[in-house]
């Protein structure tokens, strides 16, 4: 079976609460919105974080930067150390099933305008409960939640 690898991450701004504050209730989650059609030709979509395909030999911190770039033009952006989860599930590329892992950045920038990429129709920045309300996949809202429970933990 083949398998795939992928890096994203999940980005936060700090609010002007947020900075007064210093705490995760401060902080605002970019979610991108990724379109579909669906098999009677609607559009439909799901909401996500940045994420892409990590090319041969290249750093996982590196494609993370890469693709957040070209996903959504944010070049100001900071690696949180100490997180990085990774997720497993099965997609289909070209009628072949394959494993695809995916693994998860924390990642700070001060830049709230955010310019996509045609790989997307919307982005929103939105408080982790909302954010939370809005993530499509179970996966993504449990990288949301283990990423806010980091950022309570470490103070960040």
């Amino acid at each position: 079976m083949p398998v795939h690898r992928s890096a994203g991450a999940i980005i936060f701004r700090e609010t002007k609460k947020g900075k007064s504050l210093r705490q995760a209730q401060g902080k605002e989650f970019l979610l991108l919105h990724y379109p579909s059609i669906t098999a009677r030709g609607t559009q439909g979509g799901h909401w996500d974080f940045s994420k892409g395909h990590i090319e041969k030999r290249e750093k996982t911190e590196d494609a993370v930067k890469r693709e957040v770039k070209e996903e959504t033009g944010i070049s100001d952006l900071e690696i949180i150390p100490g997180f990085k989860e990774t997720i497993r599930y099965f997609v289909n590329y070209g009628g072949k099933k394959s494993l695809k892992f995916v693994a998860f950045f924390l990642a700070q920038t001060n830049q709230e305008k955010v310019i996509l990429s045609w790989e997307h129709q919307g982005y929103v920045w939105l408080p982790y409960e909302e954010a939370y309300k809005k993530i499509t996949y179970t996966n993504a809202k449990q990288m949301l939640n283990r990423a806010h429970d980091f950022l309570l933990e470490k103070d960040v």
